[in-house]
């Protein structure tokens, strides 16, 4: 076995006295964020889609006129073509909105709890998991990367 396989980084490994349970607890908390994140990003998927139908309906619009249909093309573009998708919003004020209400304050939240009770190391539940999960001494089952070779 040699040293790269014989569990994890100090980076990765539970200070001394912090519980099986905040382990478990700060993962949990992680995997939210995870979540969020995620959600983050389908709410800007629904930002840009958004943004890339409205400007579809030029295109429909000037279809519309050319095709003849002069009352359609007027009301697509005023009942349509730069409406608010909530009272008073567009999607990028709906994304303000969600960063400064929600996602920065459990990023900060998240952030404060691994600094507080683990000394700010992130992934230690992962990193147990795979402690667990591996086979000790398989090529492919390190615990750490190879480190580069020596110039």
């Amino acid at each position: 076995m040699s040293d790269h396989d014989d569990g994890p980084d100090p980076a990765h490994r539970p200070p001394l006295g912090v519980s099986d349970t905040t382990v478990e607890a700060l993962g949990a908390l992680s995997k939210a964020l995870e979540t969020t994140e995620r959600a983050r990003g389908h709410l800007y998927s629904f930002h840009q889609l958004t943004g890339t139908a409205d400007f579809e309906l030029d295109r429909a619009v000037e279809l519309l006129r050319a095709a003849g249909h002069g009352a359609w093309a007027e009301k697509v573009q005023r009942d349509i073509l730069g409406r608010n998708v909530i009272p008073g919003q567009w999607t990028f004020q709906v994304v303000e909105a969600y960063d400064a209400t929600y996602y920065e304050p459990f990023k900060a939240l998240e952030a404060a709890a691994r600094q507080e009770l683990a000394g700010g190391r992130n992934h230690l539940y992962e990193a147990r998991l795979k402690e667990e999960r591996r086979t000790g001494g398989h090529p492919d089952h390190t615990a750490l990367p190879e480190p580069p070779p020596a110039p």
